[in-house]
């Protein structure tokens, strides 16, 4: 099932992504649904990465070197 958004960007946006869809041959819709799904995805490993930092800290591992050493 999809869904329609409609979503109103500033006339700069506009143009780049008029320009971005002229240029690669794709449509605007595809665009921002990459777009999208980038950024959620980006934003789940950002929360993620949060979450395990404070427990890899807890545990002792703070740099990269803690982490070769314990895997090695």
């Amino acid at each position: 099932m999809r869904s329609v958004l409609s979503v109103s960007l500033p006339k700069k946006l506009a143009t780049e992504l008029n320009v971005l869809s002229k240029e690669t041959g794709r449509n605007k819709s595809d665009i921002v649904k990459e777009s999208l799904a980038e950024f959620i995805w980006e934003n789940r490993f950002r929360r993620m990465k949060k979450r395990l930092s404070r427990k890899a800290k807890t545990a002792g591992f703070v740099t990269d070197d803690d982490v070769f050493k314990a895997i090695s």
